[in-house]
């Protein structure tokens, strides 16, 4: 458990962080067992600014630990993975001498803390407890379904996991599974921006922004989600299914204008960028993408 001084910035730094993503704290389009996170051995739920971090963090399973905790249990943190902080605090009575006098004065501060914690999906060798994960019925799209079946030379498309994400490295879209979504439209337009980024891979569009190793925070890291998530309003425009994602698309891509500080020429080159992912999961000619005043 880290101290004081630093646990402030630390939690508030971690919520800036996924504000600055386009992430919404308190809403995830995909369902998880039992929904809130809790603490594993204690099944305590997490409560406050505490609920909000954990919940941005993406995981399906509720459930997290600590390394102590893990390792009590015979487990282990699989190698690589990065714990979530959290914040623990309380308030202290204590006791201090009024500007030198002998008078003593009772006073109540906040004792404040942070410490690191590790979903159940992070760990190895601890078998998850047994509780019922809340579903939706699955309701394919079938003009959505045509897009993706489309798409020439495709990446795979992985399901049962925690996160939905492109891996560049392994050119593999990996997405929770899709009873877990809480509309068809959430689904595709996840997969969508997934699909997106995929198009850069060097097999296909060999976007720089794909090909090269992009830190979190680098200007191309930022264009890249830029592109994914336009491409991803463009895809749910020609699907139809714009009027159930567009104010998610839009906040998402709102927060990435501020971030790159409303460049108005990089939009420009994003937004082309996006188009040619478009285009190609389209399976459109040039021709039939080029523009016409006529």
């Amino acid at each position: 458990m880290k101290s004081n001084v630093a646990a402030f910035e630390v939690i508030t730094n971690q919520i800036l962080r996924k504000l600055e993503e386009g992430v919404v704290p308190w809403h995830r389009p995909w369902s998880s067992p039992a929904g809130i996170p809790k603490n594993l051995v204690n099944k305590r739920e997490y409560r406050g600014c505490n609920f909000f971090i954990l919940s941005m963090a993406g995981y399906a399973s509720p459930f997290w630990l600590t390394y102590r905790q893990a390792k009590d249990r015979s487990g282990h943190i699989k190698k690589g993975e990065k714990g979530t902080p959290v914040v623990f605090w309380k308030w202290l009575n204590i006791k201090e001498d009024d500007e030198g006098e002998s008078e003593v004065i009772g006073k109540t501060i906040p004792l404040v803390r942070y410490y690191t914690v590790f979903n159940l999906a992070q760990c190895e060798g601890i078998e998850a407890p047994k509780e019922e994960t809340p579903t939706f019925e699955w309701d394919p799209i079938e003009k959505c379904e045509e897009v993706i079946k489309g798409m020439k030379n495709p990446p795979v498309i992985s399901y049962g996991h925690n996160k939905n994400c492109y891996v560049p490295s392994l050119d593999t879209i990996r997405m929770v599974n899709r009873e877990l979504f809480e509309s068809g439209e959430d689904y595709y337009a996840t997969l969508f921006h997934e699909s997106v980024h995929s198009c850069g891979h060097e097999s296909r569009l060999a976007r720089q922004s794909i090909v090269d190793i992009c830190p979190f925070g680098s200007t191309n890291y930022s264009r890249e989600e830029l592109i994914a998530e336009t491409g991803c309003a463009l895809l749910c425009a020609h699907t139809g299914i714009e009027n159930k994602t567009i104010d998610n698309s839009a906040a998402y891509i709102g927060n990435w204008l501020t971030k790159l500080k409303n460049d108005k020429k990089l939009v420009i080159i994003a937004a082309g960028q996006a188009q040619k992912s478009v285009d190609y999961i389209l399976g459109r000619t040039e021709s039939e993408s080029e523009e016409s005043e006529e």
